[in-house]
């Protein structure tokens, strides 16, 4: 038994009405290999598959040394797997069968069980690498996860009790990092993960557009639809004062926001969200998303570094001082750093012991 669920075992789990992700989709989500338990889900990503199989890790280890050891100790999941207030354009997952639900928290599963239905779906996943050539020896150590990646599906801030399930998950013995992603349409959760103390170690906030007419047409917000923009731009300035490291993430899209003359309300963005780095990618052309966008709609590595280092001068002319930190051809992203508002960029030094 791995370390993660005997430090569960200490927890009473409350019985009670509970949410389910809808049979149909979840069907869609198993179809597409994912761990579902309740309303939470979990996937074993790519990076994570080929870190065990004796293969490379995904950017966030080059990045930030995260997760420490590889891929494969992360748990990729979400609390609220097909709950979301955004429909956004370039997203891979089924977002046709995502629910947008608000009930009082007794309906919700309790994070103990969110916590232990993720990692025995996880178990189940990874089962069939114990036969790979390289993959025993990765396989253990991918049952104790360094890194919890509260990103995969849904809008997690949408779940009433993500303070209780971020300081769960950050007592687990092996965790090292956890990171959360939100679309910023909650920005009363993120005051509540300050206020309760239970803000992750890396909060990131997507940034998509410049301005309130691209917002609404890449994000497609469905939930507080009548100030989305104005929601969005609450939390940005909440993502400026955070203690914890924070990122904003721009999702680049030829046919929406890659022209060059949004670069300076970009910038804009940036400067007044203050974030400690900021990781420009390209939208990838996978899942779902294809029935949206085109395959075109993709940018090259070298179209990501362009519109990056240019973001950089429109910065300096602002008076924002960020650099050029690193970038991963693979995943098509470059990362640039505050300079001001600076922190090591390394969550666990490399070699450190784990």
């Amino acid at each position: 038994m791995s370390c993660e669920y005997e430090a569960l075992g200490r927890y009473h789990v409350l019985e009670g009405p509970r949410i389910k992700i809808r049979a149909s989709a979840a069907r869609a989500l198993i179809e597409r290999h994912y761990g579902v338990a309740g309303h939470a889900a979990v996937e074993l990503c790519k990076w994570t598959k080929d870190a065990i199989e004796g293969g490379k890790s995904c950017y966030k280890v080059k990045f930030y040394n995260a997760p420490a050891g590889g891929s494969h100790r992360c748990v990729e999941m979400s609390p609220v797997g097909l709950i979301c207030s955004n429909r956004c354009v370039y997203c891979w997952r089924p977002t046709e069968e995502f629910d947008v639900i608000s009930l009082n928290e007794r309906f919700y599963m309790e994070p103990e069980e969110i916590v232990r239905g993720v990692l025995e779906e996880r178990r189940r996943l990874l089962s069939g690498y114990w036969g790979h050539p390289q993959g025993r020896k990765r396989v253990k150590e991918a049952l104790e996860p360094t890194h919890w990646a509260i990103s995969l599906s849904g809008e997690p801030a949408m779940y009433p009790k993500l303070p209780e399930l971020i300081k769960l998950i950050k007592s687990l013995p092996s965790t090292k990092s956890v990171f959360l992603v939100t679309n910023g349409q909650h920005p009363e959760m993120l005051r509540r993960l300050i206020e309760e103390d239970a803000l992750p170690t890396q909060l990131y906030l997507s940034t998509n557009a410049p301005n309130k007419e691209l917002y609404y047409r890449i994000n497609v917000p469905v939930y507080n639809r009548e100030d989305a923009w104005e929601k969005w731009l609450e939390s940005l300035d909440i993502i400026a004062k955070a203690p914890t490291r924070t990122v904003l993430r721009i999702t680049l899209i030829r046919s929406l926001n890659f022209d060059d003359k949004y670069i300076p309300e970009f910038a804009q963005i940036v400067k007044r969200g203050n974030p400690h780095f900021v990781e420009v990618k390209s939208y990838m052309h996978l899942g779902h998303s294809t029935f949206r966008l085109k395959r075109e709609d993709m940018l090259s590595h070298e179209e990501v570094k362009e519109w990056s280092f240019k973001l950089l001068k429109e910065l300096e002319k602002i008076g924002a001082r960020f650099a050029y930190m690193d970038d991963d051809e693979p995943s098509r992203i470059v990362v640039l750093q505050n300079l001001d508002r600076y922190v090591d960029r390394w969550i666990v030094p490399p070699g450190a012991p784990i």
